[in-house]
């Protein structure tokens, strides 16, 4: 039976958010709707491919992560993961279900589940790349970037290609490197007679139709000659499908600066893309007009309506610069094929995350989920007790002995216990506090004479007291609680007298406090104020920058247009403005 089917590219920055803004997994699979969904960029170390972030009813997932440390690129950087939507996974014919699966390009990372190799298992180059030294193929895969999955009539690429910017020759060689060996390991299959589909974040924009920024010599830069010289149309053997359904469609852009607020003017880069290459299944390859990409492709577009940026959000400059935009800086891409057969029946490749071991066994059920998550409020509900309070044998951890006095006293008879109190204390404040942002004004409350503030007060004066009670007690003195030592009465007159006495004192002194910071808050404001520039082009003020790149310029501070990224013949865009921040006295100095 021939079949049709969806196949998603995503840049996703983040598996993580993205589950979170969606509310789970699944609700993320089923907004994108297909058959197969490539992710790029998920940020997870093998050690978080927890159920919840891998498994969902009705999918089979792949997962690469990074293995590199090298410089700062550790667990969290990068990171594929390739999601097949089945109805049975275990005997399938369905061609969603690869046949096989292998994570990297290379042949290095094959492994005998996917996760954990062998001893007598020795993994060997794969086909094409026995030119490259394996410390060469290694350092290409260490970075999560590229999973493979067979589904018989074709095999797929998940690609997140590397970043490299101008001045990083480094970067920019790992870069090619890279892609050339791709190239060689896709030349190896298509000579093999295999079909391929290249998808994912290239981090490339072939042309300068593909730019909102081309410069002059846009199509002189090595990686866009690399990409031309592959595509169908100027010699090579890929197919860019989406240009070949929309071969002039301008502002086609499917990733945007997330700093510039780029999006509000659509000012991006097409830099997601996906490629066809082989033969047609209709075993006619040998006539014009037939090959994969023209016969089976049916659709190809951008999923724009997953784009941060929606219609009626406030610009930038009127306010909208400290609105939080959910969402990744990337737009899926997609693409419809038709008329693909069914396969032979078969089972779950090995790289499932459904064996990997953190996975493996687990429930995804409901009750298991409430079970946990009461073991765990029953840990804390423990915790709470016994460890805090070892030597207490007559205390009894309830919410009423944590706020009576006359339980502090009896408690603090230690000095361990003396030093705990006032942690659990505040521990339980900022409890009450989570949820809710702390502002400058609750820095500067108002002294008032509530029950609340001499309750506050005398927790201090208390556990003072109670201390000197604690070093007593150590000396060899008889205790608070001794029949010869001073009655409770005559300790809680005490710590009352102290309230009364030292209330107006310190709520005075308080006051004039809170007065001196809030002029010197003030008097800050009014010079950072006075301090940052207006732009040229909208007279308007600038907002700060920090060089974060390393160089000579690295944490130097500078100021640009606060408005968003936009094309230069549109006066409501970002005008350009730049000015580096006054260096300080002490710097001027040191020159």
């Amino acid at each position: 039976m021939k079949k049709g089917m969806k196949i998603v590219t995503y840049n996703v920055n983040g598996l993580r958010p993205r589950i979170q803004q969606y509310g789970s997994l699944p609700k993320l699979l089923d907004s994108l709707d297909a058959d197969i969904i490539c992710f790029q960029e998920t940020k997870l170390s093998k050690h978080d491919l927890r159920a919840d972030l891998v498994r969902a009813e009705g999918y089979e997932s792949f997962f690469s992560c990074t293995r590199t440390s090298d410089r700062g690129r550790s667990a969290g950087y990068s990171g594929v993961a390739t999601f097949c939507r089945v109805k049975s996974a275990f005997l399938s014919n369905e061609v969603a279900l690869p046949i096989a699966a292998e994570e990297g390009f290379t042949g290095l990372l094959r492994t005998s589940n996917g996760y954990e190799s062998r001893k007598d298992e020795c993994p060997s180059i794969a086909e094409g790349l026995e030119c490259f030294s394996r410390d060469e193929l290694l350092k290409a895969d260490s970075e999560g970037r590229c999973l493979i999955t067979d589904h018989g009539h074709f095999v797929l690429f998940n690609i997140y290609g590397p970043r490299a910017v101008q001045d990083d020759s480094e970067r920019i060689q790992f870069k090619l490197t890279f892609f050339k060996m791709l190239e060689r390991r896709w030349e190896c299959l298509l000579h093999q007679g295999r079909r391929i589909i290249i998808i994912g974040d290239l981090n490339i924009a072939p042309a300068a139709i593909d730019r909102c920024d081309a410069e002059p010599d846009f199509e002189k830069n090595e990686f866009r000659k690399w990409f031309r010289s592959l595509l169908l149309q100027n010699g090579g053997r890929l197919l860019d499908v989406f240009r070949a359904k929309h071969p002039d469609r301008k502002g086609a852009y499917t990733c945007w600066s997330q700093s510039t607020g780029a999006e509000e003017f659509n000012f991006g880069s097409r830099i997601d893309h996906i490629l066809s290459a082989g033969s047609c299944l209709h075993g006619e390859e040998n006539q014009e007009g037939h090959d994969f990409g023209t016969c089976h492709v049916a659709e190809c577009d951008i999923l724009m309506q997953f784009q941060r940026w929606k219609p009626g959000n406030t610009p930038r400059w009127k306010g909208g610069r400290s609105i939080k935009l959910e969402g990744s800086d990337h737009v899926p891409v997609y693409t419809s094929l038709v008329e693909i057969p069914e396969v032979l029946e078969h089972s779950t490749p090995s790289l499932s995350t459904r064996y990997h071991p953190q996975v493996y066994g687990s429930q995804q059920t409901l009750v298991s989920m409430f079970t946990r998550r009461q073991s765990i409020e029953q840990v804390i509900s423990e915790e709470r007790v016994s460890p805090l309070f070892p030597s207490h044998e007559k205390f009894t951890s309830t919410p009423e002995n944590y706020d009576s006095k006359a339980s502090q006293i009896r408690v603090l008879g230690s000095r361990s216990n003396a030093n705990i109190l006032p942690s659990i204390v505040a521990k339980k404040k900022s409890r009450h506090g989570q949820g809710s942002q702390l502002t400058l004004n609750s820095f500067f409350q108002k002294c008032t004479r509530s029950e609340t503030s001499d309750s506050s007060s005398a927790d201090s004066k208390i556990c003072q007291t109670d201390i000197s009670y604690s070093q007593t007690d150590l000396n060899g003195v008889p205790s608070a609680d001794d029949e010869s030592g001073p009655s409770k009465d005559c300790r809680l007159n005490a710590i009352d007298n102290i309230q009364n006495e030292g209330h107006v004192d310190a709520c005075d002194s308080d006051k004039e406090k809170r007065k001196v910071a809030l002029q010197e808050w003030q008097r800050i404001q009014q010079l950072m104020q006075n301090s940052v520039p207006l732009c040229k082009g909208h007279r308007e003020p600038c907002v700060p920058r920090i060089v974060k790149k390393a160089g000579p310029n690295l944490g130097r501070r500078f100021y640009v247009c606060a408005r968003a990224e936009g094309p230069a013949s549109n006066p409501e865009a970002n005008c350009g403005y730049f000015k580096w921040a006054a260096a300080s006295k002490c710097k001027e100095k040191g020159k």
